[in-house]
Formats: C-alpha cells, structure tokens, sequence
C-alpha cells in the first residue's frame, strides 16, 4: 500500500442533509450512508458555500468562497487560468486522479487533462454534442440512442416525477457505480496513491429512478413537506422565481408532491446502493482502511418546503448537506453539529494528499482538525449571484443570518430553538434581553467583513448594504418559464410542428 490513503470523494446534486437513515429520517432506507456513520464522522451542520451547481462545485474545485472564484452561477466560467484547482494539486503530489459522473466545469470545452484529472468517464446533464459525453455514447452503443433525455424529460416535467426510461442496469446512477467499482478493483494493488472523484447527477431533478427503484417508496409513506404557518412572508425575490420557472407557483397537488418525494428517495437509496458496491470493493481489495472516502452534496432542495422548490434558496433543505467522513484516523460513531463546508473537505484531501495550491491559500480548514474541538464555534459564509440578484449567508451555531439584495432585506433564525426556520427574528421589536439584536448587529458585521475581505465589491456601500432596486415578478403568470432541452435533440415533426412566423411587428 502507498504510504498516503487513497482519496475517494463521492458527490450527490442537490441531496438535502436530512435524506440519511441512521441521521433521523425514518423512511428513507440508507444502509450504506448508515455504515459510513456508524463507521465515521457525520458533520450534521455541514453547508454549501453556494447553493447552485457551478458555483459550488468551483469553491469545490478551488477551495474558496465565490467572491474570491469569481463563479456565482451556472452559466460563469471557473477561474482556471488564475487559480490552481485541487486535482492539478494532488497530481504534482504523486496521486493519479480520476473523475467519474457529473463535474459540471465550466467552460465545458476544457479537457480533463487540463483540469489535472488523469483519468475522466464525462456524464453531464445537457451536452452540446452527445458524441463528446461518454455516457451519450454507451446508451447509443447499447441500442438507447434515441433517447432525447436520458436523464428524465426537463422542461415541463421537470419537477414531474418519472420512472427512468432504461433499465437499471444501463441507468446513469448505475453507470457511474459500474465505473467507480471498475476503478476501485484496478487500483486494488497499485502502490501509486489514487484519487478518485465519483460524482452522480441524482437525486437532481427530473426525479427518475429505474424500475423497480421507483416503487421502493410510496406516497403514502413519504411525509409532508415542512410548511410552517406564514411561509410566504419569508419568502425572498428567489423562492418566487423558482416557484414561476419550475410551474410551482399557480397551486400544487399534494399527492403529487408526495409521489415527487417518494421518488426523490428512490434515487438517492440507489445511489447509496453504489456507494455500498464502493465499500465492497474496497473491503475486498483490502483498501478500505486505507481510503479516506468524503461522502456529500454540493446544495439541497426545498422539495415543498415553505411551499418552495428548487435550489439557491437561503433555506436549510437547499443549503444544508450531508457529509461523511470515514477513514484512517477518522473517529468512528461521532456525530459533529460544528459548522462547516465544502471548502473544508477541498482543505481535507489537500492535507491528506500531501498537496498544496501553488497559487492562493484554501479558505476551508481540514475536517478532522474541525472535528477534533467539536464544541467551539465557526462561522461559515454561503453566497448565491452577485449585484442585484445576490443572496448572502452567514452561519454559526446558534444563528443563521440572511441578506437577499434584490428585497433589501435581512433576516435572522434561531438555530438552536427553530430549527425549522418558522419565524424571522430579524428587526425584532420587543426583544427585552436584545438577545436577537445584537446577533442580528453581530452576524452582519461578520458578514460584510469577510464579504470586504474577500473582495466582493457588489455588496457593499461603504459599511451599509448597497441597495439595488427591489425586484418582483411580471403579473403575468406564463412570464418567465424555463425550457431546457439539450440543444442537439431535433424537436421537429414534420408535418406537424409549428414553423416560425417570422419576426413579431414592432
């Protein structure tokens, strides 16, 4: 065995912290997450730095928060030619590295090679050319290239529950554990130290697991989403957009909002399937206790909570994430309720890979350094967007402290005693102890130093929020859906389609 663990980070889209068995969900089947737990630490109040996929996965990638990566959203480019990355890092450290699954870099043209990975199996969401993703190319080698959404129909259906149109055995979660096993027994002898980044696109929507996966789970079982009384007044510009785009926002039937939550955990319990095949493999390769394996998520989703859905929001089901540490030193059956971060997990696999940035210093810390003073106190910062759009977060033990620029608006939670966020404690009037005005003072004051100190030159007028004008939504309900669909599925019927009219008079 090499002298350094193996690496292996397994990454979930938009699985909520509270989809964990052994954590407290009662319904959810997990057994592999739940050996991790038995057999690790779990960080129970562990939170993305960006609740959206591009910009979480480059603080990831980077190791800092998104007013220093420059990446706010999907759709902004990674900052790749000013900053060293983490798997250029463990490469010059001696690992072979190698990604698995969805890595969403951004631009998309840049190779795997140029991102420090050796080894790279693409399987991305929507692809500009299904020649130029592996995973496009074995379905069609395998007599499915006809399917125009191989990751369940977007679009209208996009939050409409459906089961996967391949069996399981060619489905995209199966297909990365197929690869991540494949791996796993390849490197079983190697005395070279491996990294591997597994990364599955569920429980992202569509929810679309495969028969018989899709019937684990039934309406009934599943519980309601968490609506505490007067949600909407805590909405924020965000929650209203989400809600308009993914066609939640004109009334919701609540069984199918249970159908759509029993099939979100059937795609998360089969990928916890693979993580069990991972764990198998690696026990009978003998290199299990020499991996540090890093299980997590790079943000939520509301699934109906406060009547929302989606992502981006401030909520603890978009922000808060599962992490699982277990490996050499890790102690096993702790349980961490100490803030922290994927900025913390890039800071991890950097110590343990015996690696370094050449180009700038990591904002996270490494997790069992985290873990070993488990009752002190952190905070840790999570932003979404920039400019008028932006949302910011600050977060400790007892509070969480919310900024939405395009309300003009904070907003305050206690953590320890409303952990379902049901009441807004911000601008608190009859407060006799000024218990919740000084957090409030203190948790801004926080947060706009680190926002200064990082650079971040949209947020602040001087020493006060700038103030962007307020947003609302267009009155008309059809305004700004969302379509998505890859742009090289040919969407004409001939005969039948409706061609252009033209350009509209002015």
């Amino acid at each position: 065995m090499p002298q350094r663990p193996n690496l292996l980070l397994i990454m979930t889209d938009q699985q909520r912290a509270d989809t964990i068995g052994s954590l407290g969900n009662p319904v959810i089947r997990t057994p592999a997450l739940d050996r991790l737990v038995r057999e690790g630490t779990a960080f129970t109040s562990a939170y993305t730095p960006s609740a959206e996929c591009v910009p979480a996965r480059a603080c990831l990638t980077f190791g800092q928060y998104p007013a220093r990566t420059g990446c706010f959203s999907n759709g902004m480019s990674m900052p790749w030619e000013t900053r060293d990355n983490l798997m250029a890092a463990l490469s010059r450290a001696g690992t072979y590295t190698a990604g698995i699954g969805k890595c969403h870099f951004t631009p998309a043209s840049r190779t795997f090679e140029k991102n420090g990975l050796t080894e790279r199996a693409t399987q991305e969401e929507l692809v500009a050319d299904p020649n130029q993703d592996d995973y496009h190319r074995f379905l069609r080698e395998k007599g499915y290239g006809y399917l125009k959404d191989p990751h369940g129909v977007r679009g209208e259906m996009y939050y409409i529950p459906q089961p996967a149109q391949m069996p399981a055995a060619l489905h995209p979660t199966q297909w990365v554990g197929d690869r991540a096993v494949d791996f796993l027994s390849k490197h079983g002898h190697a005395r070279q130290p491996w990294f591997l980044f597994a990364s599955f696109i569920h429980p992202h929507p569509p929810f679309a697991p495969p028969a018989p996966w899709h019937k684990l789970y039934r309406d009934a079982e599943v519980p309601f989403p968490s609506v505490p009384p007067e949600s909407e007044r805590r909405w924020v510009f965000i929650n209203h957009v989400q809600n308009r785009y993914k066609r939640r926002d004109r009334g919701w039937d609540l069984h199918l909002l249970c159908v759509m939550r029993a099939y979100y955990y059937a795609c998360i319990s089969f990928v916890d399937f693979q993580i069990g095949r991972m764990l198998q493999t690696l026990e009978h390769t003998g290199q299990l206790d020499h991996t540090l394996m890093i299980v997590t998520s790079d943000h939520g989703e509301l699934l109906g909570d406060h009547g929302c859905f989606g992502k981006r929001s401030y909520h603890d089901a978009a922000t808060r994430i599962p992490l699982l540490v277990r490996g050499p030193d890790v102690p096993r059956g702790l349980r961490c309720d100490r803030p922290v971060t994927l900025l913390d997990v890039t800071a991890t696999l950097l110590n343990r890979g015996g690696a370094s940035f050449q180009t700038h210093t990591p904002d996270g810390d490494d997790l069992l350094a985290l873990a070993a003073d488990p009752d002190a106190d952190r905070t840790v910062f999570s932003q979404w967007n920039r400019g008028r759009n932006a949302i910011f977060l600050a977060i400790n033990r007892r509070w969480k402290f919310v900024y939405s620029a395009p309300d003009q608006r904070e907003l305050l939670f206690d953590r320890r005693r409303d952990p379902d966020e049901s009441r807004d404690l911000a601008g608190l009037v009859h407060d006799p102890d000024w218990t919740t005005s000084r957090a409030q003072r203190a948790m801004r004051r926080c947060l706009q130093e680190a926002l200064k100190t990082m650079g971040e030159t949209t947020a602040m007028d001087g020493d006060e929020w700038r103030l962007w004008p307020v947003r609302t939504l267009p009155p008309n309900p059809d305004a700004w859906l969302l379509y998505q669909d890859h742009a090289w599925a040919d969407q004409q019927i001939p005969g039948y389609t409706m061609e252009p009219e033209g350009e509209p008079p002015e």
